[in-house]
């Protein structure tokens, strides 16, 4: 579905959190992007597949997961508007993906294929820096995600959550959380009655 008003005002907002486009830099993007729906539960892509886009969220909330041997899912990160769908590994060595992305609720995403994107960022420096930006985003949290593993405990990471995802945080299922911060439901469930947010 191609972006109508007023879609293409929310992805430029959307956008605005990394870098302000200017109007020729906006224009010469606008007919590259599509819109998408995914219900409840839809996957947006899966491990094994190649994915060659990159899918920005308007609306709703989802994850990145690995499936293990067992066939146990583990959480790798939890997304929310403003965020995106992505696999750097799909879109730069165009190997395929080792996990999956999934709408945990009705998502709205606007996405655009890697080669627009780079196509773009050649032409205007704008999206140059908006896509370098990107990038160096997604490195800086995956160096964040693992400090907090190595450094700190289950109730810190749970607080740090509720931190980075302020009035989102209360909207995610608590099980998802829980496997984000790789406990479990019980373990969760304690820390929450610790902190007084419930009662065991």
């Amino acid at each position: 579905m191609d972006i109508r008003m007023p879609e293409l005002e929310n992805l430029r907002h959307s956008l605005s959190r990394y870098i302000q486009l200017d109007d020729d830099a906006w224009h010469a993007a606008s007919g590259c992007f599509r819109l998408k729906h995914w219900q409840s539960d839809e996957a947006i892509f899966r491990a094994g597949e190649t994915p060659d886009r990159l899918y920005f969220i308007l609306e709703g909330l989802g994850r990145y997961y690995y499936l293990t041997p067992e066939g146990k899912e583990r959480n790798k990160s939890l997304t929310r508007p403003g965020g995106l769908f992505a696999c750097m590994r799909s879109l730069i060595a165009r190997q395929p993906s080792l996990f999956s992305t999934q709408a945990l609720t009705s998502n709205l995403t606007a996405c655009i294929s890697y080669r627009e994107l780079t196509q773009l960022a050649d032409n205007h420096t704008s999206w140059n820096y908006l896509t370098r930006t990107l990038l160096e985003g997604l490195a800086i949290k995956k160096e964040q995600r693992e400090a907090s593993f190595l450094l700190q405990d289950a109730q810190q990471r749970y607080q740090g959550f509720l931190q980075e995802y302020g009035d989102d945080a209360h909207h995610y299922p608590l099980y998802q959380v829980a496997m984000y911060l790789g406990i479990t439901d019980v373990a969760l469930s304690r820390i929450r009655a610790r902190m007084g947010l419930t009662q065991l």
